[in-house]
């Protein structure tokens, strides 16, 4: 699958947020879970934490599909 991109119209973006705007989660309850099973990485790590502040630069992954959050323009 070809990355993703994301690009904040702020500062961060809460993960669960991401998730479910990119089309990787049904509801935002279907991504806050995924991300509480352990199913997420930022940045190579798996992120618990469901409102994780995503910032430019950061690299999200999910079910070997990646999204890759830039500054806004």
């Amino acid at each position: 699958m070809p990355p993703l991109q994301f690009t904040l119209t702020g500062d961060f973006i809460e993960l669960h947020n991401l998730l479910k705007l990119m089309g990787l989660a049904d509801s935002g309850g279907s991504a806050k879970a995924r991300v509480a099973m352990g199913d997420v990485t930022v940045d190579g790590q798996v992120e618990l934490r469901k409102t994780c502040k995503i910032s430019a630069g950061q690299r999200v992954k999910l079910d070997g599909q990646t999204i890759y959050v830039r500054a806004p323009d």
